[in-house]
């Protein structure tokens, strides 16, 4: 038995290499294989609270600290709940949105996992 891929395009398994290529004699497909990465880009992010716990989309979780707020006229005070965070790329990397005060976005070292 051979080690080559069979034809993405009809299944074939008499595929043969050819000068880093792949041929396939009963379609005449013609491919190269991609190094897969161990990871793609956007599971190899991993984003803690503030006590190490990895945060997940849909956690939910708590403010630790007081953290002011522009252009509102009070501060998101320590223990405010969370509910459905949203992970993204960026300074503040929590997306959510916080009864009294809208969309938010926070950064996961002041919050807790609930």
């Amino acid at each position: 038995m051979s080690d080559l891929p069979v034809c993405p395009q009809c299944s074939s398994a008499y595929t043969y290499a050819d000068e880093g290529r792949f041929i396939c004699p009963e379609c005449a497909h013609e491919w190269t294989l991609k190094v897969q990465d161990s990871a793609p880009a956007h599971e190899a992010l991993i984003y803690k609270d503030a006590n190490g716990n990895v945060l997940v989309d849909g956690d939910s979780v708590t403010v630790i600290k007081d953290l002011k707020v522009k252009g509102a006229s009070s501060a998101l005070k320590a223990g405010t709940k969370v509910k459905g965070i949203r992970l993204v790329e960026g300074d503040h990397n929590i997306d959510c949105r916080i009864e009294g005060f809208g969309a938010m976005k926070l950064k996961s070292e002041f919050v807790r996992k609930l």
